[in-house]
């Protein structure tokens, strides 16, 4: 039996290496020769593949424990990088786009949990009141715990009209909270605007999508024609990101033809390049230059970024891009930190890799990884503080800064036991609506009044 095992492992090892060479190939392609195989790793993994074959009470299929084992070994990179397979990988195409069905809710993976990053607005996850920070423990009657996030994700999506429900774990609550939601079809309009005051006008994007640039200019000059404006609040709190030429264009809007908005460093030539307010880098193969139309005060009238735990990712970079050039001032609370690139890289039958390559810099070179970004202005979300968020300091297996000093890096423990303080919630309200207190203190930093900075009246 045991020769019948060494055989069958070698026969195995052999077809894996073959995989992994296939792959090796389609995905460095053109960049750098493959690296040499773990001859004894993949025997291993081999003799472990045969045993399951072999032994498991019950049969599995070859294509189950392989697309298991490329998860397991992407999942435990960092909490970002995933497997997708043709399902997923067709999701997340839709969800670039701007529509698809489900809870609204952009999550990630914390020790076998799906964690809220943040909720979309307007959407079922929102209403129901699902907060930055919870930990989905069961999904219905089925836990979470050891699930594949692509799995998890597939639970949440589905038909609209369909009910499910979320048992979730809350800093600051004593029991599971247990909400029923109905997925509904998810149109995230990721950029509405409206004039505030007179000459004061409110921009806020909640995610970054395919058209999000284009849809920035338009509500521009939108306000625009409502009147000449003195001020602008560009509101990315809660966005959790989206994709990088979505952030370029946003920049675009309000930078100088060929600034740097962003660069990005990683271990291959490709993912070593910089970012600038070029066509060539916000239009990705488009023919309409949607800059064009840009009202003329865009790159001119004074600017308050509002920020916050959840703007992540490409509202980072959009944040330290207009903070590095001087050309807006940023006001609330310390973001995410995802300072990460993921690249999309298709595999066969229609699935693909989600894969870190790339760590962001700031135009100054500041790496948002695991620090993000800290405002100019620390103002709360209320009056009586912020609600504690999770971010990405605080997830496991983070990637780190890759900038940062010792000394820095040994200032804050992201695994310290939550103060009472850190639990405490704050009442929810409407972003840019009448008691949205941060949208107040940048207008009154707009109008050059004393704004309430930790509960001190400060100029």
């Amino acid at each position: 039996m045991r020769n019948k095992f060494q055989k069958a492992g070698l026969v195995m090892t052999g077809i894996f290496a073959g995989i992994l060479i296939s792959l090796n190939f389609s995905a460095n392609a053109d960049r750098v020769a493959p690296a040499s195989l773990p001859v004894e790793e993949l025997r291993a993994f081999a003799d472990v593949f045969n045993a399951i074959k072999q032994g498991y009470v019950e049969p599995v299929e070859d294509r189950k424990l392989i697309n298991h084992a490329i998860s397991g070994m992407l999942t435990g990179l960092d909490p970002h990088s995933a497997y997708l397979d043709a399902e997923a990988f067709k999701e997340l195409q839709e969800g670039t786009q701007g529509e698809f069905g489900g809870l609204g809710i952009e999550v990630g993976m914390e020790d076998g949990f799906v964690k809220v990053v943040s909720p979309i607005e307007g959407t079922p996850a929102f209403r129901a009141g699902v907060q930055s920070g919870d930990l989905i423990v069961k999904l219905d009657d089925t836990p979470v715990k050891g699930m594949d996030l692509s799995d998890a994700v597939k639970m949440m999506r589905g038909k609209p009209g369909t009910a499910i429900t979320l048992t979730i774990m809350r800093k600051g609550e004593s029991a599971p909270v247990v909400t029923k939601l109905t997925r509904e079809v998810i149109k995230v309009q990721s950029v509405r605007s409206k004039v505030i005051e007179p000459g004061f006008g409110y921009l806020r994007v909640s995610q970054f999508q395919e058209n999000t640039a284009t849809a920035v200019v338009d509500h521009l000059n939108k306000l625009a024609a409502e009147g000449p404006l003195t001020g602008l609040v560009l509101d990315l709190r809660n966005d959790p990101g989206g994709l990088l030429h979505g952030a370029i264009g946003v920049s675009a809007a309000f930078l100088p033809a060929d600034t740097l908005v962003v660069s990005t460093d990683g271990r291959t030539p490709d993912a070593r390049r910089e970012y600038r307010v070029s066509a060539e880098d916000y239009l990705r193969g488009r023919t309409r230059d949607f800059i064009r139309n840009l009202p003329p005060f865009a790159r001119e009238v004074p600017m308050v970024v509002l920020v916050n735990g959840g703007s992540a990712s490409a509202s980072e970079i959009v944040a330290g891009a207009l903070q590095d050039h001087k050309r807006a001032t940023i006001l609330g609370t310390q973001s995410f930190g995802k300072g990460s690139v993921q690249t999309i890289l298709p595999i066969n039958n229609n699935s693909a890799i989600k894969l870190t390559t790339a760590r962001y810099y700031t135009p100054s070179g500041r790496s948002i990884q695991a620090k993000g970004i800290e405002p100019d202005f620390v103002v709360e979300e209320t009056e009586n503080g912020s609600s504690r968020r999770v971010r990405e300091a605080d997830l496991l297996g983070h990637l780190e800064n890759g900038a940062e000093r010792p000394a820095e890096a040994a200032k804050s423990d992201p695994n310290a036991e939550p103060t009472d303080e850190d639990q405490a919630t704050t009442p929810r309200f409407e972003m840019g609506g009448a008691d949205d207190h941060q949208l107040l203190q940048a207008l009154r930093l707009l109008k050059g009044e004393q704004i309430v900075q930790n509960g001190e009246d400060k100029s």
